[in-house]
């Protein structure tokens, strides 16, 4: 928290790695995660934290279904950010709003009118939808509304599919919260098809993985013919045929319990893979790949040309002390990364992330080679008194992180296209080895 004694200067709260890792998971100061305080939304928080906000939040994701509509149940002051979305992708276009009062909030009128509202809107439309969603926020989430059974009625009066998804900020830090919850409505809109054997989903992001990444060109080297993803689909009948998939393989833990839905309905098994971005994990993840597929995965060129791009990253460090900041905001583990980063010749002193228990697997390795590297937490009230010019890094690395140092050189590596594999390790270092060529 922060000082407020008289005379005592306030003061960010932070831990060095080495601290956290001593520590333990028990030991995790509540400062440093978003269930043991106020959140404190920071411009460098504002982006992300509402599960309606930035980027692909509940709203957008739950549009991703080529063709659908969605039906936005709430007060006025929780849709007021939705015209945000009328920009590319026409995505303001497919939305409708049931603007709940305070005697719906009482008495709960509105829970009867809800399937009212989805058939006029369906009715409005030039072309049917593919499928409604109905979009709810925190009031309903305080009221317990039990919304799959609203949906199950709205589907009775529209005749497609409807599917309930929960724009509950409340439930962000629980079992199931909002952005695993809208992956499990999507996916649950397929229905069972005959399998084909050489075909696969990448299951995880809303927006495309990058063409670029060495995974296209790997599973079709094996034999997989067909590779589909939300992302890329652009009919409902494309999205569809992702019911035909023989293995789905998970990219972001997100989509785990979506996938889990998956097996259990459409009896698709999966695979989690994960974003990395140091070469050796890279390489042993293909491996086990290879080993659950049964196929042959020869990505030992592409190892090589990354550790030799780490080198020629080391070289250019070589003598000199860049200080690197390190945010959360970005296509990256910022914890995974700063280690990657320390070891290839970043002095990393700043990190700008909550902090988990798996987060320590990370940490631990970073206390070793950079333990004064202090983590910060974006959401953490006393950030309101983060210094900005204080130790300040000779380089930054995320969009929130640029929130604090936004005079300095900075990359904010959090494009929708999502990267993955050595082909991210390479972009992101070419990245870096051109603002190198700035910094003093």
């Amino acid at each position: 928290m922060i000082d407020t004694r008289a005379g005592a200067e306030p003061a960010a709260f932070s831990r060095t790695a080495a601290e956290l890792a001593a520590a333990g998971s028990a030991g995790i100061p509540a400062e440093l995660t978003t269930s043991g305080h106020l959140i404190y939304n920071s411009p460098a928080a504002l982006d992300f934290n509402s599960p309606g906000a930035h980027g692909f939040g509940v709203k957008r994701a739950g549009l991703s279904v080529p063709g659908s509509i969605m039906l936005l149940i709430s007060p006025p002051c929780c849709g007021r950010n939705t015209a945000a979305l009328s920009g590319p992708g026409r995505y303001g276009e497919r939305f409708a709003f049931y603007e709940m009062d305070e005697r719906d909030i009482v008495t709960g009128r509105h829970l009867a009118r809800i399937p009212e509202a989805a058939t006029a809107f369906v009715a409005s439309r030039r072309e049917p939808p593919s499928a409604v969603m109905l979009c709810c926020t925190c009031a309903d989430a305080l009221l317990g509304t039990d919304m799959e059974r609203v949906a199950r009625k709205a589907e009775a009066r529209v005749h497609l599919p409807v599917r309930p998804c929960y724009m509950y900020a409340l439930t962000r830090e629980s079992v199931h919260p909002p952005m695993v919850q809208v992956r499990e409505a999507i996916y649950s809109l397929l229905a069972p098809r005959p399998k084909i054997a050489a075909s696969v989903n990448l299951l995880g992001s809303f927006a495309p993985w990058a063409e670029t990444s060495e995974l296209y060109a790997l599973l079709r080297g094996s034999g997989v013919k067909q590779i589909r993803e939300i992302g890329r689909c652009r009919t409902f009948a494309e999205f569809s045929a992702m019911a035909e998939a023989n293995v789905n393989l998970v990219l972001a833990e997100e989509a785990q319990a979506a996938a889990a839905l998956l097996a259990k309905k459409l009896r698709i098994p999966f695979v989690g893979l994960r974003r990395f971005y140091a070469p050796g994990r890279i390489h042993h993840q293909y491996q086990a790949l290879s080993r659950a597929l049964g196929v042959t995965l020869d990505d030992a060129p592409l190892y090589e040309r990354a550790k030799g791009r780490l080198a020629t990253l080391r070289e250019a460090l070589a003598g000199r002390r860049v200080c690197l900041a390190v945010g959360s905001r970005m296509n990256a583990d910022p914890f995974e990364l700063a280690l990657v980063l320390s070891g290839a010749g970043f002095t990393v002193t700043k990190i700008f992330s909550t902090v988990q228990p798996q987060d320590l697997f990370f940490l631990r390795a970073l206390a070793d080679c950079s333990p004064l590297t202090r983590i910060y937490s974006n959401l953490s009230p006393t950030m309101a008194a983060f210094p900005d010019d204080e130790d300040a890094p000779d380089l930054v690395l995320g969009a929130d992180a640029h929130f604090y140092y936004p005079s300095l050189p900075y990359i904010a590596w959090n494009s929708e296209e999502q990267p993955f594999g050595y082909d991210a390790l390479l972009r992101l270092t070419d990245a870096l080895l051109e603002k190198l060529g700035g910094v003093s």
